[in-house]
């Protein structure tokens, strides 16, 4: 008993002699957990707005309470645009997610068995480059390609003989506009990460398969791609934490307030901004917003516990 005494009441002097002894480091971090708190924690408290008929005149804590039964929260889910903006977000980030991957991958596996270096570092930096251009331009681009009188994938579709085509009010293609475009635009950046992972790996293992006689696609199959599914798995857990938190900038940038595009491309992000911006009902678009944050903690907590099944080295927590 009384060792267990002793150690508790040498805690608090562990922990100053630990304080102490790394100063310098714990002095280094302290920017970086003021930001934290100001930013991300700090804002936390606004979550109370969700529960509020907020009024400007009377501030955060000033306003009203809602009725619990007929809060923002229980309007907003049992809303026809709960199910419709959900659905939406999910879809299309996971449209995100697997689609980057693949081709995340795939890009850094042609780029390290690209021998020839002029070449490799032209095709990187042709690559890399859209993740610079800002999404207003990529917006003017992609509408001189998409509009309906001059743009230039209607005049293809008549030089071959085709109609042309209405794509600003078609909606059930935009899923798939909007999946190239992202790729299009952050692919390059992506692949880096795996170009990374790639060039880290012990290179025995490949002398050893080529003395065995393996072929490069029997090295990529066997040795590449399992030394980097930790890292493919690392970057998927933290897509999905973000799987809720659709790009604003490329969905307003690309489909604006086109009411006729909303069925599969109206996200959590633009409703809310639509209900902060048109209608001025900051409780609906709080409750929105908590609404998204705890679907994502659920998904990153449920797809994290699947890793840990898999493989309990390759989870976050």
């Amino acid at each position: 008993m009384r060792d267990r005494a002793d150690l508790k009441r040498s805690k608090p002097f562990i922990f100053a002699a630990e304080m102490f002894k790394n100063k310098m480091l714990y002095l280094m971090c302290l920017p970086g957990m003021a930001l934290l708190f100001l930013f991300n924690y700090l804002p936390m408290m606004g979550l109370v707005l969700a529960f509020k008929n907020f009024k400007f005149d009377k501030g955060i804590f000033g306003s009203e309470w809602v009725d619990p039964i007929y809060g923002n929260i229980i309007f907003f889910i049992t809303s026809g645009y709960a199910l419709r903006v959900t659905v939406n977000t999910l879809f299309l980030n996971t449209c995100f997610i697997v689609s980057g991957i693949l081709m995340e991958v795939g890009f850094a596996l042609l780029f390290t068995e690209v021998t020839a270096k002029i070449f490799k570092k032209i095709t990187q930096a042709v690559s890399f480059l859209p993740y610079f251009i800002s999404w207003i331009v990529v917006m003017v681009l992609s509408y001189n390609i998409l509009k309906y009188e001059h743009g230039s994938l209607n005049g293809f579709l008549i030089s071959i003989g085709r109609d042309r085509v209405d794509w600003y009010a078609n909606a059930k293609i935009w899923p798939v506009i909007l999946t190239i475009v992202n790729r299009w635009k952050l692919t390059g950046y992506g692949t880096v990460i795996y170009l990374a992972a790639i060039a880290g790996m012990d290179t025995t293992y490949y002398e050893v398969a080529q003395i065995d006689g393996a072929t490069r696609l029997r090295q990529i199959r066997h040795i590449t791609l399992p030394l980097l599914l930790p890292t493919i798995f690392v970057m998927l857990l933290l897509q999905i934490g973000k799987i809720m938190n659709a790009d604003f900038g490329m969905f307003y940038s690309l489909v604006g307030d086109n009411a006729r595009l909303y069925p599969t491309v109206d996200v959590i992000d633009t409703f809310i901004y639509r209900n902060l911006r048109k209608l001025g009902d900051v409780g609906m678009a709080s409750a929105a917003g908590l609404y998204q944050s705890v679907i994502a903690f659920v998904l990153v907590l449920a797809s994290n516990f699947m890793v840990r099944k898999y493989d309990r080295d390759t989870a976050l927590f």
